[in-house]
């Protein structure tokens, strides 16, 4: 876990993790930065996340879907907008339905071995830290900081907290 000032963007530390070789990064379209992508790429990093509706590409091969779980595309691609050239890899986009909710969600990965239906599950994970988070919010007992330094979030902070999360016990120092 990093505190930082809030004026600092969250991909600034995105940036600054040191992943295996192998790892699954999911993350939200905020840390959408295609240097980054590429990056990972090299590094043998995987990434998940959703796909900015206003990203330029060229579709070079459409792969068989099963609608039945919920994928309505799954193409291959390469990035023709102004920022392509920071990102010259292939990257895959799939297209996904969730019955339950009936919305429409696309999502943006350079794993290329795994199902669709996979990636939209390891997406679909990053939801359950969500709401786990938004659990901590609406459960810890400060009700505002006298100071928003990391010193004074630390030290207004520093009670015992215990939570249940997913059949998951949580303790917070």
């Amino acid at each position: 876990m990093t505190i930082t000032e809030g004026k600092q963007q969250d991909i600034t530390q995105g940036r600054n993790l040191e992943l295996d070789v192998g790892s699954i990064v999911v993350f939200d379209r905020g840390y959408t930065d295609f240097t980054w992508f590429n990056l990972l790429n090299s590094k043998g990093i995987y990434f998940v996340t959703r796909s900015k509706a206003n990203t330029k590409y060229r579709v070079i091969s459409r792969h068989p879907v099963n609608k039945e779980q919920g994928i309505t595309s799954d193409q291959t691609l390469i990035l023709t907008g102004p920022k392509a050239d920071t990102c010259p890899i292939k990257l895959r986009r799939m297209g996904y339905s969730d019955p339950q909710t009936g919305k429409h969600y696309v999502f943006l990965t350079n794993q290329f071995e795994l199902a669709a239906k996979t990636i939209v599950d390891i997406y679909k994970s990053r939801w359950q830290i969500e709401l786990f988070f938004k659990c901590i919010k609406q459960n810890l007992k400060i009700k505002s900081f006298v100071g928003t330094s990391k010193n004074a979030v630390m030290t207004q902070s520093m009670g015992r907290y215990v939570y249940v999360f997913n059949d998951c016990l949580l303790e917070i120092l």
